[in-house]
């Protein structure tokens, strides 16, 4: 067990730097811990590079695990690093799928204590990392959607709400894309109907714990796909409801596929990588990239209810 290096958001509220001094402490009841608060991605590469041999604890959500693995990527030492998460996020969606456990204290003894696995990672065709997922349609609409929505309801702190109300106003709206979407060279779809959703996940979760891609793996080598072509008023409110069930897969205007490569291409789209928004794309290239880096996972008796 190597000596760890411990980042945060320097913007993080007082609870949050109260629960990372908390972890920060059990962790150092075995280890030497350095606690690095950093502001920027500038910052955050400057920490990693100074990594040395040292372990990466990041406490944060899946955009901070995101920008860590992206940094590490980048600087070409991703593959030479262990990672641990204290998951501090709003949707934690990475800790979700791998069974992280949610508590801090809980989550420190999975770094220590815990089992080293090898972790997949995506990469686009423009050279950027996914760590958990990437999606289409209805559900990257959503968060457009609730952009406007959040910035309004952050003036009497309900910001979170604002993706709630962003995911019913994208569902009315949205009448879906037409895309072409190719796994491992197999066709899901030409183009030629409209979609309601395309996933590509690493992880099996997102939007604080839905089960977009239910079987995902980050550990098995292969991106797991879903295309939803439920684009109807009715089949949009079905299929909402069997994805909050984590059933939707089981419908028949749903495809899914395994895959190590995935492509996306049709009428401009937003895409939401790990939390984030870009757009709008014509195309876009997902390739694994299999055991990118080791991580600390738990065990079956630290492992957090599903």
């Amino acid at each position: 067990m190597k000596n760890i290096v411990l980042i945060t958001n320097v913007g993080s509220g007082t609870h949050d730097e109260e629960i990372v001094q908390s972890a920060a402490d059990r962790l150092g009841e075995s280890l030497s811990v350095e606690v690095v608060a950093t502001c920027d991605r500038g910052e955050l590469d400057t920490t990693l590079a100074a990594l040395g041999d040292r372990d990466l604890v990041v406490a944060g959500g899946d955009g901070s695990l995101h920008m860590a693995v992206a940094s590490l990527h980048s600087q070409g030492i991703l593959h030479d690093t262990r990672v641990g998460l204290i998951p501090l996020g709003t949707g934690n969606d990475f800790a979700r799928g791998a069974h992280i456990p949610l508590d801090h204290l809980e989550a420190a003894d999975v770094i220590t204590a815990g089992r080293d696995c090898w972790v997949d990672i995506l990469v686009d065709d423009s050279g950027n990392v996914v760590v958990n997922a990437a999606h289409i349609g209805v559900g990257a609409d959503a968060g457009i959607e609730a952009r406007a929505w959040k910035a309004a309801l952050n003036k009497v702190n309900l910001g979170k709400v604002g993706y709630a109300v962003g995911a019913v106003v994208a569902g009315f709206k949205t009448t879906g894309y037409h895309l072409k979407v190719v796994a491992d060279g197999e066709v899901l779809t030409d183009g030629s109907r409209r979609v309601l959703q395309v996933g590509v996940g690493n992880g099996s979760r997102i939007g604080g714990g839905t089960r977009l891609t239910p079987d995902a793996n980050p550990t098995d080598g292969f991106a797991n796909v879903i295309v939803s072509f439920a684009v109807a008023p009715r089949d949009r409110f079905l299929y909402g409801v069997h994805l909050k069930r984590g059933t939707h897969d089981e419908r028949g205007d749903v495809v899914t596929a395994r895959a190590r490569q995935v492509e996306v291409s049709g009428e401009p789209f937003y895409c939401n990588t790990d939390g984030e928004l870009i757009g709008p794309l014509r195309d876009r290239t997902w390739t694994v990239q299999p055991q990118a880096f080791r991580m600390a996972l738990p065990t079956a008796s630290q492992a957090a209810d599903d």
